[in-house]
């Protein structure tokens, strides 16, 4: 051990020969700063008298190094003579925080040196280590630890840390058992750091197998049990120096004004015995070795106590009195404020005393007119509740004993408005002689269908009623759902969910070359369709008649599964009405011949309607055509004639030519032409029409159609029954057998 010591002290007489030596060849003149310097390093700024590259800094003690790399971040370096020192923070303070080695001394579980022993050392030029913000420390439980350097004057120091297990190690404290720490003396320049082991950690080793000792800013470390293995994986550590310029009193200094660091509103002050600082005069700022500006108190409440005027002066500032008040200007402490003058105080109060009075009665009219138009507003939307039949229909909603039924919610125009854009005219998804259908937002993102009725008189307000009251009994998958509706706007505003794809009529009579209609897409809609109807004619809480049906009328959703949409014309019925007799209305080439000869609507006539439909899925024509031989511009009666003339194959569509199989479009074009009898009796309800084209829709599927079958003989020799356990598909067909030969049967026959 006497041997390390020895060396120690060698090392600390050369570092005191080279600090001399750097002392003698310092730099004191100053340079000429370039207009072009670079501020930054990195992420570290680089003020004057500190610069990077000639021209940019004080003198070379204060010379810094951008390392640029493509592989990090630009980093700068402080020069020195004998090695570069990383810069982590430059302060005008006068800090300067770098990064510092670690010395260590490593073994193995035998107690063999791992590694050579590393030192840690540093030879500064001009700057000392802050001897109030560094400690010297050493970690480890079996560690003795040395440091020794130059002040001027030789130094030696060291402390010792021991301990017997982790147990015994405290986290954050630094007290001799396995971390301990020791002052630094002032004005220290250079400083090696030696540490060793008293019994090579062998009886530590299992946690501890390294002894550690550095120099380190003593706020950014904080001593924990994983030091005591895991510092073997860090080789620096911040510290602090203490900067200055190097080495004169401010009154040598001054002497030559053209080396003089502290310029323009700055003044010096001694540093201990490494030189002098500059710091800003009162009332300016910035930087003192470039100069410093004035500050301008007025700007900043809290800079000036002025009670009354402020006036920025050179360095400082002035208080003073408006007009018709005297006083020094300044508030609290000596000040005596501004004071009104006697003459003018009366003019103040009755001035004060008008403007309070006119602010309170602007204030009492404001609230008055806001009251007045608020008022106005709540008569305007009742009378509007009342005319679109608000009290209609809350009367017939409140009749609907369903307590299963959702009634719909009642939105506030305020919210529809604000949903649609002010019903902006990019938001309109369709028109027709009943409104305007509108897409919306509400406010919690869900997207709706906002229908705005047209303008309607007494007359109409029952069927609008109406049309709310059966989207309120209708709950069916394939029925477009009502989510409210709105009575408080000119005209009744009614909320359905959002169908995404637009209408059937769009995609057979506008259609998208990238999207065909396939004949399997067709046969799904149209079963979909027949099933909705059926539903309404027949499963529905209430009976239904639709009124209106035609492909504009039916919106495909996700997936392109079918929604009925438009119950604007729909009526319902009681079990024991047959029909209704009603002004002839519906849509011209969709409309029942019957119906419009004896104005009795019945369920046939929604049954004419669909067949026109499955007409246009088969054909891909228009109901009414301009573009067709005069006798052939009623599809309906068009398509009948092709059958009867045997021509059916001439006017399908190509889609349902090239994909569909012989058998499907001929049982679908045999339903089609039933449907458009011109005698509902001969027509098939629409149970059945739903029932066949499930039946079609399984000759796609042979596995099906056979299990079809065996259910449908099973049926014929009453060994089953139709029943909910049976799949639906195969009661439909099973019904559709067992009608053809027991028409009268109860279990199978419509509502």
């Amino acid at each position: 051990m006497g041997s390390e010591w020895n060396r120690l002290e060698i090392m600390r007489v050369l570092l005191v020969v080279g600090q001399l030596l750097l002392i003698s060849s310092s730099l004191s003149s100053s340079q000429t700063l370039s207009p072009n310097c670079q501020e930054t390093c990195g992420d570290v700024a680089v003020p004057y008298p500190f610069g990077i590259g000639d021209g940019c800094y004080l003198n070379e003690y204060f010379s810094i190094h951008c390392n640029i790399t493509a592989a990090s971040t630009p980093k700068p370096y402080l020069w020195n003579r004998t090695a570069n020192i990383e810069v982590l923070d430059i302060s005008l303070d006068g800090e300067l925080r770098m990064y510092t080695s670690i010395s260590t001394d490593c073994y193995n579980e035998a107690g063999v040196q791992q590694l050579p022993r590393t030192f840690a050392y540093s030879v500064l030029s001009a700057f000392t280590f802050s001897n109030t913000k560094n400690k010297f420390t050493a970690i480890g439980c079996d560690t003795v630890a040395v440091i020794a350097g130059s002040n001027g004057q030789g130094f030696s120091s060291g402390c010792l840390s021991v301990c017997a297990g982790i147990d015994d190690v405290t986290d954050v404290a630094c007290d001799g058992i396995g971390c301990c720490q020791t002052t630094i003396p002032k004005m220290l320049l250079n400083y090696n750091a030696s540490v060793r082991s008293l019994n090579n950690h062998s009886n530590v080793w299992s946690f501890n197998p390294c002894s550690y000792a550095f120099i380190v800013e003593d706020k950014s470390f904080n001593f924990s049990r994983e030091d005591l293995n895991g510092m073997k994986n860090r080789t620096v550590v911040p510290s602090v120096l203490d900067w200055a310029v190097w080495k004169e009193s401010c009154n040598a200094a001054a002497k030559d004004p053209a080396s003089f660091a502290c310029k323009a509103h700055s003044e010096c002050f001694d540093f201990a015995d490494i030189g002098y600082r500059c710091n800003c005069s009162s009332g300016y700022e910035g930087n003192p070795y470039l100069g410093c500006e004035d500050i301008n108190e007025c700007a900043d409440p809290e800079k000036n106590p002025c009670d009354g005027i402020c006036h920025n002066t050179e360095g400082s500032y002035t208080c003073s009195c408006p007009k018709g008040y005297h006083g020094d200007g300044k508030k609290g402490g000596d000040g005596s404020g501004c004071i009104a003058n006697p003459k003018s105080q009366s003019s103040v109060i009755i001035l004060v005393g008008t403007g309070t009075g006119a602010i309170v009665l602007l204030l009492l009219c404001w609230w008055l007119n806001k009251y007045i138009k608020r008022r106005r507003e709540a008569k305007r939307k009742r009378k509007f509740f009342e005319r679109n039949g608000g009290f209609l229909l809350q009367k017939r909603l409140s009749s609907i004993e369903d307590n299963h039924v959702d009634k719909g919610k009642l939105f506030a125009s305020l919210e529809l408005d604000m949903a649609t854009d002010h019903f902006n005219e990019n938001r309109i998804l369709g028109q027709g002689g009943q409104g305007t259908v509108y897409k919306g937002m509400l406010i919690d993102g869900t997207i709706i269908a906002v229908k705005k009725s047209n303008i309607i008189d007494a007359g109409q307000v029952e069927q609008f009623v109406s049309e709310i009251v059966i989207l309120s009994e209708i709950n069916h998958r394939n029925v477009v759902k009502l989510l409210g509706f709105c009575l408080e706007s000119e005209v009744p505003l009614l909320v359905y969910e959002f169908v995404p794809n637009g209408t059937l009529y769009r995609y057979l009579h506008d259609p998208d070359e990238e999207f065909p209609v396939s004949w399997e897409m067709r046969l799904r809609i149209a079963s979909e369709v027949a099933g909705a109807l059926s539903y309404l004619h027949s499963d529905a809480a209430v009976l239904i008649y639709h009124r209106d049906i035609k492909s504009s009328n039916i919106l495909l959703g996700e997936k392109y599964r079918a929604k009925v949409a438009d119950f604007g014309a729909s009526k319902l019925i009681s079990i024991d009405q047959t029909h209704l007799t009603t002004m002839v209305r519906g849509t011209f080439g969709y409309l029942d011949p019957e119906y419009y000869q004896t104005s009795q609507f019945t369920h046939k006539s929604d049954v004419y309607s669909f067949g026109v439909v499955l007409v246009e899925l088969l054909t891909g024509e228009k109901p009414i055509s301009q573009l067709r031989a005069e006798e052939d511009r009623n599809l309906a009666s068009y398509f009948i004639i092709s059958m009867q003339q045997n021509r059916l194959f001439d006017v399908l569509d190509k889609e349902v030519l090239d994909h569909g199989e012989n058998k499907e479009i001929i049982a679908v074009s045999n339903l089609a032409k039933r449907c458009l009898e011109l005698h509902g009796r001969y027509r098939p309800t629409m149970k059945e029409v739903a029932m066949e084209l499930e039946q079609a829709r399984s000759l796609r599927n042979p596995t099906v159609a056979r299990q079809n079958e065996e259910v449908i003989n099973r049926i014929r020799t009453g060994s089953i029954y139709v029943s909910s356990v049976i799949p639906m598909s195969m009661q439909l067909e099973a019904q559709v057998e067992m009608t053809s030969v027991q028409e009268d049967q109860s279990l199978l026959s419509p509502r």
